[in-house]
């Protein structure tokens, strides 16, 4: 998907599932930690056969239940394929095309031959609302990061930027440079999305939009809402909005093969 200014505006995956929870992570935590970075570094390859359940309630010192357990989290994940009397195996990749794509914010307004500029709001941990939790998929009260930021084309407003970030999937996201650099690209480079949803929409800009996007009240503006997962797992979502007169929304399809 690209969204530009019309002609008359002037890779290493994550390798960690973290814990939901604060504290020292249980076993079920460990167990999901342990056999997803070990495939998703390869050293466990496509096909390969994980460990019975008995092996890994024997090396964790656990439950059965708690085992079977992390692997229906793997196997919704897409991770591992669980098969009748034969056990659980690496689970082999299946190729895909993106029909809406995800561009850069920076290069849509670069491509276009104007200057990109970038602004951090707002910056704040807490633990995510039950409405937030339930639209991205996560329990409710995880910790989440939220930011507010401010996209502009030749010093001009061009997208105003709200997200919050799940960090029981991405921890390192509390600290990432979000001061200086936008989090789309960030978190692209630290942990690529195997799945997105786009959900696009008008919306009349209230008082406080309009004041950041330096329109009148009431002006009709773009609104695109976001939601990306890895291999399963929640990782964002965001809610970019545009100044609707002066912005397209342009997909590329192609035919099914």
């Amino acid at each position: 998907m690209t969204v530009r200014p019309l002609a008359r505006s002037s890779k290493p995956p994550a390798r960690r599932i973290a814990s939901h929870r604060t504290g020292v992570a249980s076993l079920h935590d460990r167990i999901l930690t342990e056999v997803r970075g070990r495939i998703l570094s390869g050293e466990w390859p496509p096909g390969q056969r994980i460990p019975a359940e008995s092996e890994l309630t024997a090396k964790y010192h656990c439950s059965r239940m708690t085992v079977n357990k992390a692997m229906s989290i793997l196997a919704r994940a897409g991770l591992i394929e669980r098969r009748r009397k034969a056990g659980s195996f690496v689970a082999r990749q299946r190729s895909q095309s993106a029909v809406l794509e995800i561009q850069d914010i920076k290069t849509e307004i670069e491509s276009v031959g104007h200057a990109y500029g970038y602004r951090l709001l707002a910056r704040s941990v807490r633990k995510a609302t039950r409405t937030e939790a339930q639209d991205i998929g996560i329990p409710a009260g995880t910790r989440v990061l939220a930011l507010s930021s401010l996209h502009t084309a030749d010093d001009r407003p061009f997208c105003f930027e709200q997200r919050i970030i799940n960090l029981a999937a991405v921890p390192s996201a509390e600290t990432g440079p979000f001061d200086r650099r936008a989090a789309g690209p960030w978190l692209i480079e630290h942990v690529p999305w195997t799945e997105a949803r786009h959900a696009i929409s008008a919306k009349s800009a209230d008082t406080s939009l309009a004041s950041m996007l330096d329109v009148k009240p009431g002006l009709a503006c773009l609104v695109i809402e976001r939601r990306t997962w890895a291999n399963g797992w929640p990782i964002t979502r965001v809610t970019l909005n545009y100044p609707g007169p002066l912005r397209e929304v342009v997909a590329i399809f192609r035919p099914a093969t």
